[in-house]
């Protein structure tokens, strides 16, 4: 156990020190299976672990999916979504930010990235709700908080991510993910609409739109709902397999680009560098986490993590509780993908010892997760807005997420008091 907390401790520590954290996991993990085993076994361990990640046939759906969400962000759908949600919800008060909630959620389910949703979104709505005097924090806010949709309404790499470290189905994760990500969009519009009721400057309503207006721009999002239809209808539908799913999808949103834009070899090639250069980044923390875990696994940790959650088999939700407030912490040093695969391979083992269904503690583990993608110091989608609005300071954009933050809190409470919100449409798959 010891060795093991050593061990974090020394990766913290070289992550504050600014090494890539891929890097601080993987050397760190390399080291004490050296330690533990040999030099040689350790080179032998790093060795295996690349090869068989980098070939496998489950992550193959990885960089499909980031080249369908890069694919239809270069379409330019994000700014007919914003569009269509405007038209029914801009009149209202802090209306634009709730509209941008909306059309956060609809690219969500399409792009799969929450990273790409807060940018994309940010260049799309931070810049008519300035213009119609909404505040900085809460135009921010709005599109900060939406981003973190992304991993979490389907198709989610993350979830991807988690089903293969759990050997869970992955398109019943998929499915789990649709009505908590409904209740992560209510939540929302809840705290937008107290915050402008505290604060009515904060979101002035806008002008009426009327509805022959309104149907044309619901008319022009059908790219949105054919790509969605098309990838998770044939996963349900039995047609194909989710990574069959995600080439097709990336086949569709390329004609769909396509037909949007023109044949460009300039945009092919940004698109494709792109999607590699995410999809390298994605498999180099994949590879440092398997690294560090298998050396995690070495020491005495789990079989004594499992032994102290059996001094609560009267209780198990304390153990589900500690866990959430342990990705809460850890939140605020590392950014979400390296936190999901340095902590689910230690803590789903424990989870399924307690009875617990993983394909509800998955979507737990993207819930709290997505609490860590807009809290101080590590926020990732505060510090991506600030890359492209960099005339707002950071601390504006923190305080405009704060109420958002409050209303992930809730939404968490929910979720794990009432499972059956997100094990019901489970039943549907088999």
């Amino acid at each position: 156990m010891n060795e093991a907390l050593l061990a974090f401790a020394a990766m913290l520590l070289l992550a504050f020190a600014r090494m890539p954290i891929a890097f601080a996991m993987g050397l760190v993990g390399f080291a004490g299976f050296a330690l533990k085993a040999s030099a040689p076994a350790a080179l032998a361990m790093v060795g295996a672990v690349s090869y068989e990640t980098g070939l496998s046939y489950a992550l193959s759906v990885v960089p499909l999916f980031v080249l369908m969400g890069n694919l239809v962000t270069r379409a330019g759908l994000s700014e007919e979504l914003y569009e269509a949600s405007h038209a029914f919800l801009g009149h209202r008060k802090g209306g634009l930010a709730m509209a941008t909630i909306v059309a956060c959620g609809g690219f969500s389910a399409i792009c799969g990235s929450s990273v790409a949703t807060a940018a994309t979104m940010a260049k799309v709505a931070v810049q008519p709700m300035r213009e119609h005097g909404y505040s900085d924090a809460l135009a921010t806010g709005s599109v900060a908080a939406g981003g973190t949709l992304g991993i979490l309404i389907p198709p989610s790499v993350v979830l991807v991510i988690y089903g293969i470290l759990t050997q869970q189905n992955i398109g019943k994760l998929f499915i789990a993910g649709i009505l908590p990500g409904l209740v992560a969009v209510l939540c929302y519009l809840g705290a937008i609409a107290v915050t402008v009721r505290l604060d009515p400057t904060a979101g002035p309503p806008g002008p009426y739109v009327a509805w022959p207006a309104r149907l044309r721009a619901l008319r022009r999002v059908w790219g949105v709902l054919a790509l969605f239809v098309l990838v998770l209808g044939g996963i349900y539908g039995g047609v194909f397999t989710p990574t069959e799913a995600a080439a097709i999808g990336a086949g569709g949103a390329f004609v769909f680009a396509i037909f949007r834009r023109g044949w460009s070899t300039a945009f092919l090639r940004d698109v494709l560098v792109e999607s590699a250069v995410t999809t390298g980044m994605l498999f180099t923390i994949l590879i440092g986490a398997l690294v560090f875990a298998n050396f995690v696994n070495l020491t005495t940790m789990p079989a004594e993590l499992i032994a102290f959650t059996e001094r609560f088999a009267s209780t198990p939700m304390l153990v589900i509780v500690a866990i959430c407030a342990i990705y809460v912490l850890l939140g605020c040093v590392l950014e979400s993908m390296s936190m999901i695969l340095l902590t689910v391979p230690m803590f789903y083992p424990l989870v399924a010892h307690l009875g617990y269904d993983l394909i509800w503690f998955g979507i737990i583990v993207v819930v709290v997760t997505e609490i860590s993608l807009i809290t101080p110091p590590v926020g990732l989608n505060v510090f991506v807005l600030r890359s492209v609005l960099p005339d707002i300071p950071t601390r504006e954009v923190f305080r405009g997420v704060m109420p958002f933050v409050m209303s992930d809190l809730v939404r968490l409470a929910i979720l794990i008091g009432f499972p059956g919100i997100t094990l019901y449409l489970t039943r549907f798959v088999a």
